[in-house]
């Protein structure tokens, strides 16, 4: 197998070489960078040397796909060529700017990986099949130009006025990309006619840390706790309103509903929403992302409300299931709804558990985000756990991943045949959740005291 290949299966790809060619090496040079080893000495030459090779075939690329939408008359051109531009001009020399500035900081070159790795996943798998009529553009109802700008420039107003930090505009696209740890929360406003407005804020927790976490004190404010986020909630509230001021809608907006959301939950939200505004933002003390956007509520995923009454009761809650940088990273992988419903409530208490139905989709998260442990279902069609495990291996940066096959089965066959693979072990999908808890955590238990 091709080790660059196993991401861009027939069906991801457009069906134009020239097109798919670039994606591919995109793809290879951000999967290379993902493999250097922060702490070796040699590690910033490397980036400095990854980061010109990715920005050259990046420029490349867009020409080129430039000149083939052009030829085809592709009736998205203009806002495509607006994505391109937005992200060769203001996205990456933005990031890379931070990358010279902190000396290729390790805390920069993740920021660099997660914006550009995440930006190109999406962009590639929604606008770039949309040239060929496999997906649809997220980005179709943005505001006016002129309203864009004014956007940035109250937001960045605000941000200054609230916290005193120089914000600078990462990417006018934001989508939804993860960076670093963090605190997603939303607001959605309407009116007696039902025109709902949803915004999101997005906050890295380090900004929270620098900003309120000063302003409410306290000898534990580098650690995001209930006091930082109940000042955060009251801030954003001002923040977006405030913000409200400057775009009034035709009838007077109240608040509605505001839910502080995990990583999935405003992930499954957002890709269901085509924002009128969705910007990122780099503040010198954390990153800060707002969104906008003003379809009807979404009915499920969401239960998380808050309350005058309950909110210390919820945030608490909220701050235990996400505290991410404590808790192992669980994907589980596998094609049965229920069997990942099932996983996810019998782990997500004690773990970050996130999920996967298909081997690209669990090679994708893992790009974004490497877990502690997958936990891969065998009998998968298409592509089986063993396939799926090969493509594992066959990348140096997942390489390492430790993954446990979940089977219905013992098949002495078939375990002769991933043995080489070198599996953590297997799991009984037939024995009692309470014995494949204690197994995982047995597991875990073993790997701390190996060290």
């Amino acid at each position: 197998m091709d080790n660059n290949q196993f991401k861009w299966q027939e069906r991801y790809n457009i069906g134009v070489d020239a097109i798919d060619r670039e994606h591919r090496k995109l793809f290879s040079i951000m999967n290379k960078m993902l493999t250097y080893d922060y702490d070796d000495g040699k590690s910033k030459w490397a980036y400095q040397e990854g980061l010109k090779f990715f920005k050259g075939h990046a420029m490349k690329h867009f020409a080129e796909e430039e000149v083939y939408m052009a030829s085809i008359e592709y009736e998205d051109y203009d806002m495509h060529r607006r994505l391109h531009d937005i992200f060769r001009k203001k996205t990456l020399p933005e990031v890379e700017k931070e990358l010279i500035q902190t000396n290729f900081s390790k805390e920069a070159v993740e920021h660099f990986l997660g914006v550009c790795a995440g930006w190109l996943i999406g962009h590639t798998m929604t606008e770039d099949r949309a040239i060929v009529g496999g997906a649809a553009s997220k980005w179709t109802d943005l505001l006016p130009e002129e309203k864009q700008v004014a956007m940035k420039e109250t937001i960045i107003q605000l941000l200054y006025e609230l916290f005193q930090i120089d914000a600078r505009v990462i990417s006018e696209n934001y989508g939804g990309e993860k960076f670093g740890n963090g605190i997603y929360y939303r607001l959605v406003y309407g009116s007696d006619q039902d025109q709902d407005r949803e915004c999101f804020l997005v906050f890295e927790e380090k900004l929270l840390s620098n900003t309120v976490g000063q302003l409410v004190g306290g000898s534990d404010s580098e650690k995001v706790n209930t006091m930082m986020i109940n000042a955060t909630r009251y801030t954003a509230m001002q923040f977006v309103e405030r913000i409200m001021v400057h775009f009034p809608s035709a009838e007077p907006l109240t608040l509605k509903d505001e839910n502080l959301l995990t990583y999935e939950q405003f992930q499954t939200i957002f890709e269901k929403r085509n924002p009128q505004c969705s910007l990122l933002f780099d503040t010198g003390a954390g990153y800060f992302a707002y969104c906008m956007s003003a379809p009807q509520l979404l009915k499920q995923g969401t239960d998380n409300l808050l309350s005058a009454e309950s909110s210390m009761e919820d945030i608490i809650k909220y701050l235990q299931e996400s505290d991410t940088a404590h808790k192992k990273k669980i994907l589980v992988v596998d094609d049965s709804n229920l069997m990942l419903q099932v996983m996810k409530e019998l782990l997500g208490n004690d773990y970050d558990v996130s999920t996967a139905k298909s081997g690209v989709s669990a090679i994708r998260a893992m790009t974004l985000d490497k877990p502690d442990l997958v936990l891969l279902d065998y009998e998968m069609p298409v592509c089986d756990g063993r396939q799926v495990l090969e493509m594992i291996r066959a990348e140096e940066e997942l390489a390492d991943t430790p993954v446990i096959f979940l089977t219905g089965s013992v098949d002495r066959e078939r375990l002769q045949k991933i043995i080489p693979l070198k599996p953590a072990g297997y799991l009984l999908k037939t024995i009692r959740p309470a014995e494949i808890k204690e197994n995982i955590a047995e597991y875990f238990r073993k790997v701390a005291e190996r060290g």
